[in-house]
């Protein structure tokens, strides 16, 4: 169906968000701003949209799986219900990755900072397993046919996301993380892929699958 609609971009797309069950834009719209990784629109849409939001960028692997950002929190269960059902409908593999980290990642560089932090490393790795086994709950059983790769990375979560979509078809992820801010309509791990993703990127909220 085709439609031609008169309005502002980002105010149509929108309300039309309202009835459809994903909106699908390019990542940069006509804009004097051409340095600018995200235009407008997708950004708008991202984190407004009634629906699941398709934002094309990159160069997709067209052999690659759907990669899975999982960070836990009851705001990405719909992320998770979404890639599921579209990794089913392609026939293609999941990978659901779940990356983590710690404050003892990085190097001290200040002779205020203390010289070492005592942690049990192996607790937190079971704890951050056992995130990633909740998050994935009841789904492989009800999409049996689906080939489902977990994984569990430490590092900065945007970079190895980033680093990961390079092998992917698409990206999902939620609109927002675990330890996120109310008020933030879109998370800085959303955006991240938003501007830096080698693939498309499918940003879904909560009861949008």
């Amino acid at each position: 169906m085709r439609e031609v609609v008169v309005g502002e971009p980002v105010t149509v797309l929108e309300i039309e968000s309202r009835t459809a069950s994903l909106a699908v834009v390019g990542s940069r719209g006509h804009s004097r701003f051409g340095a600018l990784l995200l235009g407008s629109t997708a950004g708008h849409l991202a984190a407004h949209a009634a629906c699941p939001v398709l934002v094309v960028r990159g160069r997709p692997n067209p052999a690659g799986p759907v990669l899975l950002a999982v960070d836990g929190s009851p705001a990405g269960r719909g992320a998770v219900e979404f890639a599921f059902a579209l990794a089913s409908l392609h026939g293609t593999d999941l990978v659901a990755l779940h990356a983590w980290s710690t404050r003892t990642d990085r190097a001290y560089d200040s002779p205020a900072d203390p010289p070492f932090v005592t942690y049990d490393e192996e607790r937190l790795r079971d704890e951050e397993e056992r995130v990633l086994a909740e998050a994935l709950g009841g789904l492989r059983d009800l999409y049996p046919d689906v080939a489902v790769h977990r994984r569990l990375a430490r590092g900065r979560v945007r970079h190895t996301l980033i680093e990961a979509s390079a092998d992917a078809g698409l990206v999902v992820v939620g609109a927002r993380g675990r330890g996120g801010f109310a008020g933030l309509l879109l998370g800085s791990v959303s955006q991240a892929l938003l501007h830096h993703a080698h693939c498309p990127v499918a940003v879904v909220r909560s009861g949008e699958a």
